[in-house]
């Protein structure tokens, strides 16, 4: 076979197995067995590996293969991922669209899909060839995982349609419930821990270092927006677009004219998501006008403009075998019931929180007691429920501890009386959690160093707090049971190596009292430095979007505390380079808030404008704000910025302002 007419016969073998996967994922059918085009396959295969110049990145062979990455890169978002509000009842529904309709006087139709319990990704096409796919991550930054996105058949490596410029698609991977159970069987034949769910298996599988692992799991992925790229009008046409581009989409989606059609076909699915092939843990709402519902904006980390409704919670009965109390790294103390294992909301539950002292009291829960638990997809199972006459005669009231069980120091109680934590700083599992904590994958993210090797440190007396770690010497650990000169000097390495961290980061490190990652990330963006930070004041704090007053008064007092400036100290001892959150252009030193609606983009994408060139954005007018942006229907906003003499652009000024 000459040049030329292997090229005609590559193309034409593409076309054809494109073809079937598009037959088998999008429309469900299939003409032809899975022996026949694998046969198709192995003489694409063949064919290239004579002709490699022909290989290209949207071939069907390319799917698997690669040496396994090092670690996984960090990739920040073109548009940010946002978070769905949660309805549970009808009532929920309506206040919501009361809400939108204070904002847009007009009667809405609304696209409903099924709420797949998997794992979200966004993906990349330039000029129709996938080229990046990134988990959720915080909604700003995911991780690229396109090595492993290539491997899941349902997702095209080439566009069905000839497309220009990028095109940005979002959807779920996940995983049919059959496929799993099979999953499973194969894993314990083999003498391997089996997975507790499918959306486990699916989260996992995407986030493998090798692609031939994530290639032998049997994932699927169902499409649910394209978030630019091309210009469509409604919900309804963005699902056709996607089956037209080549994806699967969430099965039987519904238009409703109101939202009293929309709860009646709730209604309906939810009586029968139990023979749903997938799992199901609710419906996603959108209003069906992107226009409308990209006037509508962003509050906080969620769009107006859709909602999910979460399903009623799965529930079992099953027994209590013993109640236990842990110790978090902020000194909470949470009672935990121990259960008899029982299967719910497809996965075995043995563990279930019972919240606080008061919740207990409150229910009388008793060592002994058969209970209803209920567990709604990934929420922690709780004890609802005690049924009183399957009670043993024997059982007594369960009396929360006076002191720490651990160490023995004395309780207190938070000012609200609902929360018991520990005095002891320096309580074994404070210590370990903080440690753990801060040395794991949202603080320094060192390798190696698990729980118990950690717990093992402590113990030995070699950690107090995680500055320690960078102290640490070979023939500290060569000396401890199980270590070996080639695990000591492993750890001791990677510890060394992760000498710089970022400042968001490092404040998620400090595990400041309720401040994670994305919290961590605002005031980061905010104070740019630690020594800012150090130096803000209460108001300055409460600027921050989402940070209020109570919040602010918490972060003020865990920094000023010795302990942590003994800590902050270990840090820079070590050498540890906090690597300065700074962002300049045009707009640096100015501050932006915004109210009301505006005409030619969202409040979010106005957001990323300003802070891409420099800028910061704030949640509430102050004398620190440079301009507020004042558009349809705006608040009480407008009325302090006119107060407080703050200058005020409309929409268009603040657009040539960013232009």
């Amino acid at each position: 076979m000459t040049f030329k007419e292997a090229k005609r016969r590559i193309i034409k073998l593409r076309d054809e197995i494109n073809h079937h996967r598009y037959l088998y994922h999008v429309l469900d059918k299939q003409e032809i067995s899975d022996a026949a085009l694998d046969s198709l396959k192995k003489e694409l295969a063949d064919l290239e590996d004579t002709y490699p110049k022909l290989i290209t990145s949207s071939s069907p062979t390319q799917r698997v293969g690669g040496k396994p990455l090092d670690k996984f890169r960090q990739a920040k978002h073109e548009i940010r991922m946002l978070s769905l509000q949660d309805a549970f009842t009808k009532e929920d529904l309506i206040k919501w669209e009361t809400r939108n309709k204070k904002i847009i006087q007009h009667n809405f139709a609304y696209s409903i899909t099924s709420k797949i319990d998997g794992v979200a990704v966004t993906l990349l096409y330039t000029n129709g060839i996938l080229q990046t796919a990134l988990t959720r991550g915080d909604g700003r930054v995911g991780e690229d995982v396109t090595h492993n996105i290539k491997t899941i058949e349902a997702i095209p490596l080439k566009l069905h349609r000839d497309v220009k410029g990028k095109v940005e698609i979002r959807g779920e991977v996940y995983m049919l419930k059959k496929d799993f159970i099979a999953l499973n069987k194969k894993r314990a034949e083999g003498n391997q821990p089996t997975f507790a769910n499918p959306r486990n298996v699916a989260a996992g599988s995407i986030r493998q270092l090798d692609p031939d692992i994530a290639a032998k799991r049997p994932l699927r992925f169902f499409a649910w927006e394209i978030t630019q790229g091309l210009n469509i009008k409604t919900r309804e046409e963005e699902y056709k677009t996607l089956k037209d581009l080549g994806f699967a989409t969430p099965p039987k989606a519904k238009l409703a004219s109101n939202l009293d059609q929309a709860w009646q076909y709730l209604q309906k699915t939810e009586a029968s998501r139990q023979k749903a092939k997938f799992l199901i843990d609710g419906a996603v709402l959108k209003i069906n006008s992107l226009n409308m519902a990209r006037r509508l904006g962003v509050i906080g980390k969620t769009p107006r403009g859709s909602i999910a409704f979460k399903y009623a919670a799965e529930e079992a009965t099953t027994m209590i075998l013993d109640i236990i109390i842990q110790v978090g790294r902020t000194g909470t103390l949470t009672p935990v019931a121990i259960l008899k294992p029982v299967l719910i909301a497809g996965s075995t539950v043995s563990r279930a929180t019972l919240h606080n002292a008061d919740e207990i009291k409150r229910k009388d829960v008793r060592v002994g007691d058969t209970v209803v638990i209920r567990k709604a997809g990934d929420i922690i199972p709780e004890v609802i429920k005690v049924l009183p006459n399957l009670r043993p005669s024997n059982t007594k009231p369960f009396q929360f501890p006076k002191n720490c069980p651990f160490c023995d120091k004395a309780t207190r109680q938070d000012q609200d009386g609902v929360i018991i934590r520990c005095t002891n700083a320096n309580c074994f599992p404070r210590q370990r959690e903080r440690i753990s904590h801060a040395l794991g994958k949202n603080g320094f993210d060192i390798d190696g160093l698990g729980d118990k090797i950690i717990e093992q440190l402590i113990q030995a007396g070699l950690l107090k707090d995680a500055g320690d770690a960078w102290q640490l010497k070979e023939g500290d650990l060569v000396s401890l049971e199980r270590f070996a000169e080639k695990k000591a000097s492993n750890i001791i390495s990677a510890i060394q190596s992760h000498n710089s961290i970022s400042f968001s980061r490092f404040l998620v490190a400090l595990s400041i009292p309720g401040v994670g990652i994305v919290t961590a990330q605002d005031l980061a963006r905010e104070f740019e430095t630690l020594s800012k930070l150090n130096k803000a004041k209460l108001d300055d704090l409460t600027q921050v979007e989402g940070i209020g007053e109570k919040l602010a008064q918490g972060i003020l007092s865990y920094l000023a505390d010795p302990t942590t400036h003994e800590l902050i100290n270990k840090y820079r001892a070590a050498g540890i380079n906090i690597e300065q959150n700074i962002s300049t252009g045009p707009l640096t030193g100015q501050t932006f808030v915004f109210t009301g609606s505006l005409e030619s983009m969202t409040r979010e994408e106005a957001k990323h404008n300003v802070i891409a060139r420099g800028g910061k954005v704030a949640s509430t007018v102050g004398g620190n704000v440079t301009y507020l942006v004042s558009g349809d229907k705006s608040g009480s906003k407008l009325t302090k910025a006119r107060k407080l003499n703050v200058t005020i652009l409309t929409p268009k000024q603040f657009l040539k302002k960013i232009q």
